[in-house]
C-alpha cells in the first residue's frame, strides 16, 4: 500500500476541451480516501492519486497544490516529472470527452 496522501484534496477536475497550464514544482505519489456520489458506489473507496504541487501563478486560491485522479493522466505525467530535473516543469494539460472514457494529452511547454 502506498503512502497515504493527506487532505484537504484539490482533485484537478477538467471539462471535455478545457486546457489548463501548469508550472509543477515536485509531486507526490499516493492513496487516497474518495467518498463517491455515484448512486450505488461504495461510500469510501480508496485510489491513487498524484499530488502536483505548483507555483501560485498556477493555483493562486487555496492550498499550492493540485490533485490527479485520473490513471490515464497520471501514467503520463510521471515519466515526465521523472525525466526533469526537480525544478518546475510547465505543462499543458488538455482534457477530452467525458468520464469514463475521458483522456488528457499533456504537453511540456
Amino acid at each position: 500500500m502506498a503512502e497515504m496522501l493527506p487532505g484537504p484534496f484539490e482533485i484537478l477536475e477538467l471539462e471535455h476541451n478545457q486546457t489548463v497550464d501548469l508550472v509543477i514544482i515536485d509531486k507526490l505519489l499516493g492513496d487516497m480516501v474518495i467518498h463517491p456520489r455515484t448512486p450505488g458506489a461504495p461510500t469510501t473507496k480508496i485510489i491513487h492519486g498524484l499530488r502536483l504541487m505548483v507555483d501560485q501563478v498556477s493555483k493562486p486560491v487555496g492550498p499550492p497544490y493540485w490533485d490527479v485522479t485520473a490513471g490515464t493522466l497520471i501514467v503520463q505525467l510521471v515519466p515526465l516529472l521523472e525525466a526533469s530535473p526537480p525544478a518546475k516543469v510547465r505543462v499543458r494539460i488538455t482534457a477530452t470527452g467525458v468520464a469514463p472514457a475521458k483522456r488528457f494529452t499533456v504537453t511540456k511547454t
